[in-house]
């Protein structure tokens, strides 16, 4: 079955706009309405909730996030396939696309094999193992909400279009892009994540972006998928390469970082999912109202 009868491509696009805001679902645990709505009044059309959303109080969130806006797009961006049997998160996802029509995707992932581990399962054979997943899917939901693959290689880039409504990359860069819309063709859709540190100090932002991809770059998922894209071992080691923190978490001043966001746009993308980063790993509420004139259009 294909994914994208269940989601006109042409309207998704629309829905979701040029960009949305990629944050962890845990940094909502405040006032996840609160937060909701600021994101909707900037102007972005989307909210991307990270962090394997792996328990039914993620999906409960989502559903006040939902429910305290009017017209935002919420996203998991992922949820981790090994973390919920596929009748439980069918069951959780029908609900919420059946409550907010229109305004919920179920961004989907392999996730990587230490956080599997710590679920207590086997990372074996991830594509094998995402296949099986939206066969089940399939047979509990039929077409179910529209939903997104969290996708880096070609094969599952490959499944993300035949399978789903498309795909989902994260921690790339506008030539994964480029890769990326010639894998999927033209009808699927696509919808890269995008870090950023809005500051005109580049030391002080590549502080900030190599702390934040301390943990990615030691995950093989992500550094096999850098090498392929012609980034050396040299590049990912010992924190990353100026180079490579630069390419991966862009930085600089509002209309730099924009026209990074465009490049991804340029490459193919349809929408990109902005994550804003601050000292500490928190998100940057400031940044979000600096670029939203110049990332939303509004």
């Amino acid at each position: 079955m294909d994914n994208r009868d269940a989601a006109d491509t042409t309207v998704w696009r629309q829905r979701l706009g040029r960009a949305g805001v990629w944050i962890f679902a845990g940094a909502l645990d405040e006032d996840p309405p609160a937060f909701a709505k600021l994101v909707e009044r900037l102007g972005y059309t989307a909210l991307w909730l990270g962090g394997g959303n792996p328990q039914a109080s993620d999906f409960s969130r989502i559903g006040a996030v939902l429910s305290a806006t009017e017209r935002l797009v919420v996203a998991t961006g992922i949820t981790n396939i090994w973390a919920w049997e596929p009748k439980e998160l069918a069951t959780q996802s029908a609900r919420l696309s059946a409550a907010f029509p229109g305004r919920f995707v179920l961004g989907l992932g392999v996730s990587h094999a230490p956080l599997v581990e710590q679920l207590g399962r086997r990372y074996e054979h991830p594509y094998a193992a995402m296949v099986e997943y939206l066969d089940a899917l399939d047979r509990e939901v039929g077409d179910g909400p529209p939903r997104v693959l969290a996708a880096l290689g070609s094969r599952m880039l490959r499944l993300s279009a035949t399978r789903a409504a498309g795909a989902h990359p994260y921690l790339t860069t506008p030539e994964h892009t480029r890769i990326a819309r010639g894998a999927l063709g033209n009808a699927a859709f696509l919808a890269p994540e995008q870090a950023l540190v809005l500051a005109d100090d580049p030391d002080a932002a590549r502080k900030i972006g190599r702390a934040y991809l301390e943990r990615y770059l030691r995950l093989p998922n992500y550094t096999t998928n850098l090498q392929r894209l012609g980034w050396s071992n040299s590049d990912i080691e010992h924190g990353g390469s100026d180079a490579l923190v630069d390419a991966l978490v862009v930085h600089g001043s509002a209309s730099d970082v924009s026209a990074a966001v465009r490049a991804h746009l340029d490459a193919g993308a349809d929408h990109v999912c902005v994550q804003p980063l601050a000292p500490g790993g928190a998100i940057d509420w400031r940044a979000l109202e600096v670029l939203a004139p110049l990332l939303t259009g509004t």
